[in-house]
């Protein structure tokens, strides 16, 4: 009887080991990552009544996102994925949207959503090798979609909203804050 118990759970064990695997397989090793932006992630701090949320999924080929901002000060200039640890500013990484033709770091990607606004929406995207455009000097090259992953995934990174109130950033929240788990 003892035998057979053992032996129940050993089956069940293996089943429900070989469930998990199929499912991470079936996912392609994707990862969401859900972060709320606010004012006092800024660097130097905003003193803002907005705030916001990204959804991301993300993996080894694509970032599917999702972006919400409300009770901005400002009209929404942009919004981009940084290089940057936390309390630290960094270069751009990727555009999540724009509504400027020629912002100061350059024009964004072709196919760059426009920012709905002028304080408050909702934009969706995704991010693939052709959307990053660097930060060169901080060692991701135009193109390096896996140097932009290596970064997303040391917790490295941080998504933030630009106005014309907080031109260097009104709301901002750091990405997956280090969860090198996937």
């Amino acid at each position: 009887m003892r035998r057979r118990r053992v032996q129940l759970a050993a089956v069940v064990a293996v089943a429900g080991l070989l469930g998990v695997v199929g499912a991470a397989v079936a996912g392609g090793g994707s990862r969401d990552v859900r972060e709320h932006l606010k004012g006092y992630e800024e660097v130097p701090a905003v003193s803002s009544t907005g705030s916001g949320e990204f959804r991301a999924r993300i993996n080894d080929s694509r970032i599917e996102y999702r972006l919400s901002y409300r009770d901005l000060e400002g009209d929404v200039l942009q919004a981009h994925i940084h290089l940057g640890q936390e309390r630290v500013n960094g270069g751009i990484s990727a555009f999540l949207c724009s509504n400027l033709l020629e912002p100061p770091a350059g024009p964004p990607p072709p196919g760059t959503p426009a920012c709905p606004g002028p304080r408050a929406g909702t934009v969706s995207g995704s991010i693939e090798a052709v959307d990053v455009i660097g930060p060169t000097g901080q060692g991701i090259a135009p193109g390096e979609y896996n140097e932009l992953l290596r970064a997303i995934r040391a917790g490295v990174t941080y998504a933030n909203v630009h106005s014309s109130k907080h031109t260097g950033g009104e709301i901002r929240a750091q990405l997956d804050r280090g969860h090198d788990d996937w």
